[in-house]
């Protein structure tokens, strides 16, 4: 009998936000001898082999193809496997089956922000409402994507359990732990440029506000000695109107695209940053935050939705609807060095809050309620 089952068909080889959490979450599972449903192997655990092709790996398709699976093929594995409770990391299970399942959700963007002929705006407004009213337990990553599990969907709040993510601290961290050596992280890419630069790090949506940010930057009194780094997939949908955007404002040679950035690489890119620069209209958690802050690097960021409680007063909090407060953020952190300091002490005290054995174990205590 495989009294629990974990559901890792989202997991592949270029991880984001999503992925990366099953990736983190599943090892503290141990405990509870799950069994893992995966597309590769890990030694540890009894693995029970699904098709590799269900991932955000494979787009829109990939995303339909594992609804149908999810819907028609794990209910045979859990009746197969004698299963009594499946975990999801994201809100999808069998739905009208005798599954008993616990979901994960990570924000409600695509209801916030609808797209009229958005698959996932559909997704999001009538698969996710049955699959939480259907489940025994709802997991999520902030007080602000609990309120709106609970505003848009009329989901009771005791239904409702809220453990915030986490970061790798062996691998996001300040480089140069000795005194004074912090500043010369910005040394770490220099073969990429001799000026400073602000970093953004996530994907293209329009949600994510970068169409303001460029604006912030091109406003920045210093910006021909500066840099803006754009870390994140390229999107044929966005990123062509965000260029036009930087080349009508005479700013190419100081905006950089850097598409996909490997996981190994973004701890340097991000110790070597003036700041991070994340002004997104709406975040269920936000890891580029936190992952910042672990590096010891100052935050500019969004005063709206999850992001507070990420930051909490370890960075500087704007109103993403303001191009001027951005700005104003951004050149204080370029021309304050004192401020830098402060920030940076700041970001790392606040991120030491954060572990993924915090996340794993609270992650636990949940599903025991229910096996």
């Amino acid at each position: 009998m495989n009294e629990l089952l974990i559901n890792l068909s989202i997991i592949f080889s270029q991880p984001t936000g999503i992925s990366n959490y099953a990736k983190n979450l599943f090892p503290y599972f141990k405990s509870l001898q799950p069994t893992l449903l995966t597309a590769q192997n890990y030694p540890d655990f009894n693995c029970y082999s699904i098709p590799g092709n269900l991932t955000p790996a494979q787009g829109t398709k990939g995303h339909f193809d594992r609804i149908l699976w999810t819907q028609f093929q794990l209910p045979k594995i859990y009746k197969k496997l004698q299963s009594k409770l499946l975990f999801s990391p994201v809100p999808e299970a069998p739905l009208y089956s005798n599954c008993r399942f616990v979901v994960m959700v990570h924000d409600l963007i695509a209801l916030r922000f609808p797209k009229r002929f958005s698959p996932l705006t559909t997704y999001q407004r009538y698969y996710i409402p049955e699959v939480l009213r259907q489940a025994q337990h709802i997991i999520c990553n902030s007080q602000a994507t609990a309120r709106d599990i609970t505003d848009f969907y009329k989901i009771p709040a005791q239904k409702i359990t809220p453990i915030l993510l986490a970061y790798d601290d062996s691998h996001f961290r300040p480089f140069g732990e000795e005194e004074g050596e912090r500043d010369s992280r910005r040394l770490v890419v220099s073969t990429l440029t001799q000026r400073p630069y602000f970093l953004y790090i996530g994907r293209h949506d329009p949600y994510k506000n970068l169409h303001k940010l460029i604006s912030a930057f091109a406003a920045l009194p210093s910006h021909r000695d500066r840099e803006l780094w754009l870390a994140g997939p390229k999107d044929k949908r966005y990123t062509p109107l965000l260029q036009v955007q930087v080349e009508e404002l005479g700013i190419t040679e100081q905006v950089k695209f850097l598409n996909y950035v490997p996981d190994r690489e973004l701890p340097k890119i991000i110790n070597g940053a003036i700041a991070l620069v994340f002004p997104s209209l709406w975040e269920g958690f936000g890891l580029p935050v936190l992952e910042a802050m672990a590096c010891g690097t100052p935050v500019i960021t969004s005063n709206l939705s999850s992001l507070p409680e990420v930051a909490d007063d370890a960075a500087i909090l704007i109103n993403p609807y303001k191009v001027e407060e951005i700005t104003e953020a951004m050149d204080k952190i370029a021309t304050d060095a004192q401020l830098r300091d402060r920030l940076s002490a700041a970001a790392i005290n606040r991120a030491s809050n954060f572990s993924w054995q915090k996340t794993g174990m609270a992650t636990v205590e949940v599903l025991k309620q229910y096996l």
